[in-house]
């Protein structure tokens, strides 16, 4: 009878230390010599930037790519990309601040925003700052819109974000065909669209429809973007709308253990078999994609014990730090980067663990407080650190930085 591991738990082995570059464990071992513990990202701005020119040199010249700042907001990383994407995609006035400042040759960058929930200071801040479209989650917030847009006097380009009912495609695709929070139910656009036409101060240039997340399957995911594309085409046609703008969202998926990587350069030969109107831009809004292997987290292990024959390392850090692991019950792998020197010198016995399974579990009051089970280690002690690589993306920003108040993970960016 075959072991079965928790979802978050994998009978794999830690990877070896040279998975990480050798920058990073540079850096982090120069880290590692200050007075402090360690528990702290770091970024590499070239890794992000060759992924954007990667998917910016597969798609067709009417596609653009703007980046999800959500996905790692660190200002470096943002500057890092800014030159290799068309535009940022933000949901908050300091998303929006944080893109706006990365201005080329004194051009503002293109924008669009997004969220379910925009209060009417952060719908000002979108209006005023002529962003490139508003995606408009209901009837209620196009109505803030061109009661904000009137007052302001100017008009404000707004894109409807759509749930649709139905996606005839399989794969890893959701957040589309059920009741949600996000966007108009399908049913209700006629409708939505009709009223919007009435208000003032509105362009309504198209819609924004993101239904596929994590999908690994480059044929799949053209083929979503085909039937968006379409989609749009036929509702604007029916609805009387000058259709100008389609946004997919993002979706493309990052590989873990054993999975399959997205084939760029497949996705980039089916898109260029979509034939959209002329004048119609169609906007990918990347995040995760684009930045996930632009960072480590690294921790340090600061103590190491056994428990009823099980061994863990116990991190100054944890889901305080980098909460993904957790939240999205995924097995996300380690490397054991050692450190030779022991603070405590010979006054303190260094605890380890060899050639044995291990939990990797953090800092905080709660046994939730868990990023990685049972992964075999060939050694680990009090004073090394734990890195995970692939970090880059929804680690710092989705982590729960007040819980117990401890000092937030410092970020760090390589030169």
């Amino acid at each position: 009878m075959s072991v079965q591991f928790p979802p978050s738990a994998a009978p794999l082995a830690a990877h070896p230390v040279d998975v990480l570059p050798a920058p990073v464990r540079a850096r982090l071992l120069e880290l590692a010599r200050g007075a402090e513990p360690v528990s702290a990202y770091v970024y590499d701005g070239a890794v992000a930037a060759a992924r954007a020119r990667e998917l910016r040199a597969a798609l067709p010249e009417w596609a653009a790519v703007y980046y999800a700042v959500k996905a790692n907001s660190y200002p470096g990383i943002v500057r890092a990309l800014a030159p290799h994407v068309d535009g940022f995609e933000v949901a908050s006035v300091h998303e929006l601040e944080l893109a706006l400042g990365q201005k080329e040759s004194g051009e503002t960058p293109a924008v669009v925003a997004a969220g379910p929930a925009k209060s009417v200071p952060v719908l000002t801040a979108l209006v005023r700052a002529r962003v490139e479209a508003i995606n408009a989650e209901s009837l209620l917030e196009l109505h803030r819109v061109s009661r904000i847009a009137v007052a302001e006097g100017v008009t404000a380009r707004v894109a409807l974000r759509v749930n649709p009912a139905d996606i005839p495609i399989s794969g890893s695709l959701h957040m589309g065909g059920a009741p949600s929070q996000f966007g108009v139910a399908e049913p209700d656009v006629p409708d939505v669209l009709r009223a919007a036409r009435e208000l003032p101060g509105l362009d309504i240039v198209g819609f924004h429809i993101h239904a596929a997340s994590n999908n690994l399957d480059a044929d799949t995911h053209a083929a979503y973007l085909r039937w968006c594309v379409e989609w749009s085409v036929t509702t604007a046609a029916a609805t009387g709308i000058e259709l100008r703008h389609v946004d997919i969202g993002g979706g493309i998926g990052v590989a873990f253990e054993g999975e399959t990587p997205f084939d760029m350069a497949r996705f980039g030969e089916l898109a260029a078999l979509v034939e959209p109107p002329v004048g119609v831009k169609v906007v990918l809004e990347p995040g995760r994609f684009l930045v996930a292997d632009c960072g480590w987290y690294a921790a340090e292990v600061t103590d190491v014990k056994a428990s009823y024959g099980e061994w863990f390392a116990v991190l100054r850090g944890g889901i305080n730090h980098f909460q993904l692991p957790t939240s999205w019950d995924i097995v996300h792998n380690v490397a054991v980067l050692p450190v030779d020197a022991w603070e405590a010198g010979e006054e303190c016995p260094r605890p380890v663990a060899e050639r044995t399974r291990v939990t990797v579990v953090g800092e905080l009051c709660t046994p939730e407080d868990t990023l990685l089970r049972d992964v075999f280690v060939e050694r680990v002690r009090a004073g090394d650190l734990v890195v995970f690589p692939n970090a880059g993306s929804y680690g710092w920003e989705f982590a729960m930085h007040s819980f117990l108040g401890h000092p937030v993970a410092g970020r760090h960016l390589l030169a």
